[in-house]
């Protein structure tokens, strides 16, 4: 074996956290925790959010980019690191490694979001595009390693990324020490791994749920069969915890230490990063909302005061307007019916008339008159509505058919 697989196989302790935490003093951010009333009240008890979306780069990963590189051997340092990630882990080894001085080539997929691969340049990593999703992106810098002898960064499946990310587990302990319950979003499960490790040495009364996305949920089956399980389609909108594998050392870790593993919906996702937006006024992505998705889908299920990790927050403004529309419609806040009417002058007028009598606002029409499936003196309309909810959507539904129309869908 040699040292490059024992290192990687290596167990991780609490030693290791709080050494990581002094490497990373004057690097990483101590971010804010915030308290969430509304949160709270949906709880039942009293909630408090770990901003890691505020953390330098947008997210946790440069807590544990930081301390793998600067555990490099001065040879290890000069042979230059490579990484593969479509966003948060890019930009984390990207400033890791240039607050080191050490040369840093990230593979990004074709497809990444321009912002994402605009700031992991400016952080000082040379960006190659290559395929069409990570996994593609991750075996060319394999490859690149082999080539090379650069150090292969993995995002999780490394004992010193562990160790960064654990001192988010002591920065709550240190910031709510009365905590009794801390939700975390889980991938490849460095990030859930790590603050386990802390927490559980310091307060085992501590429960510590984590969550995954339920087109991307590796951690479950893999639980089950007592040993990492891949999944051959991982799908979520969630690309920070889109891993199809979980990872050798954090799924010991998780395995031994974190209480649950829970799924969340992608409409309950939407919902959670929209009243991240809302009413926390805070901008963070779908795996960075996991957890609150949890809190909000099982309300009475945690005991408080909770502490939710917000882990990232680069989320593509393309993907945040989606996003924003899914939410709203899985809260009933957007409606779209189709509905035929007699095309004559003026029903389009009438029907709009009937529309704002019930106060629905219309976002956009669409006015079919030439179909083979319409009658000769018919037309149809599908009209995209905000409303306020489930039940101005079912008032709105109502009165139109009260108003004459056949709503077809």
């Amino acid at each position: 074996m040699n040292h490059r697989t024992a290192d990687r196989l290596r167990t991780v302790t609490l030693d290791d956290v709080r050494g990581a935490h002094k490497m990373l003093s004057g690097v990483a951010r101590t971010t804010a925790l915030e308290g969430s009333r509304h949160l709270s009240s949906q709880v039942g008890a009293p909630v408090l959010l770990k901003c890691e979306n505020l953390q330098r780069t947008g997210s946790f990963k440069l807590r544990g980019a930081y301390v793998r590189i600067a555990g490099l051997l001065p040879e290890e340092r000069a042979a230059g690191v490579v990484a593969a990630s479509a966003g948060n882990h890019a930009q984390g080894v990207a400033l890791a490694s240039s607050l080191l001085g050490v040369r840093s080539t990230v593979f990004m997929p074709k497809g990444a979001p321009l912002p994402k691969i605009s700031a992991t340049r400016e952080y000082g990593a040379e960006v190659r595009l290559h395929g069409q999703v990570v996994d593609e992106s991750l075996a060319a810098a394999q490859e690149y390693a082999r080539e090379t002898g650069a150090v292969f960064i993995h995002p999780f499946d490394h004992p010193d990324v562990i160790a960064g990310q654990g001192t988010v587990g002591l920065e709550i302990l240190e910031q709510c020490p009365e905590v009794r319950t801390i939700v975390v979003g889980v991938g490849g499960g460095g990030l859930a791994a790590g603050i386990a490790v802390a927490v559980k040495a310091l307060r085992p009364d501590v429960r510590i749920v984590g969550v995954q996305a339920e087109g991307a949920a590796a951690y479950p089956p893999s639980l089950a069969a007592g040993r990492p399980v891949s999944l051959s389609h991982p799908a979520t909108m969630a690309d920070g915890i889109k891993v199809g594998r979980p990872g050798d050392v954090p799924f010991a870790l998780v395995g031994e230490l974190v209480d649950e593993v829970c799924t969340v919906t992608e409409d309950e996702l939407s919902a959670a990063l929209l009243l991240c937006l809302e009413r926390a006024k805070l901008v963070v992505e779908p795996a960075g909302a996991s957890p609150v998705a949890a809190l909000l889908s099982r309300p009475g299920a945690f005991e408080g005061p909770v502490v939710a990790v917000l882990s990232g927050g680069n989320v593509d403004p393309v993907l945040m307007e989606r996003v924003l529309r899914h939410g709203m419609a899985a809260q009933g806040r957007y409606l779209a019916v189709r509905l035929r009417l007699t095309d004559r002058p003026g029903a389009l007028a009438s029907l709009l008339g009937a529309l704002s009598v019930v106060d629905a606002n219309v976002l956009d029409v669409s006015h079919v008159r030439t179909d083979p499936r319409l009658g000769l003196t018919e037309a149809e309309v599908e009209l995209h509505l905000e409303t306020k909810g489930p039940a101005h959507c079912a008032e709105v539904q109502q009165a139109l058919r009260d108003a004459g129309y056949t709503v077809m869908g």
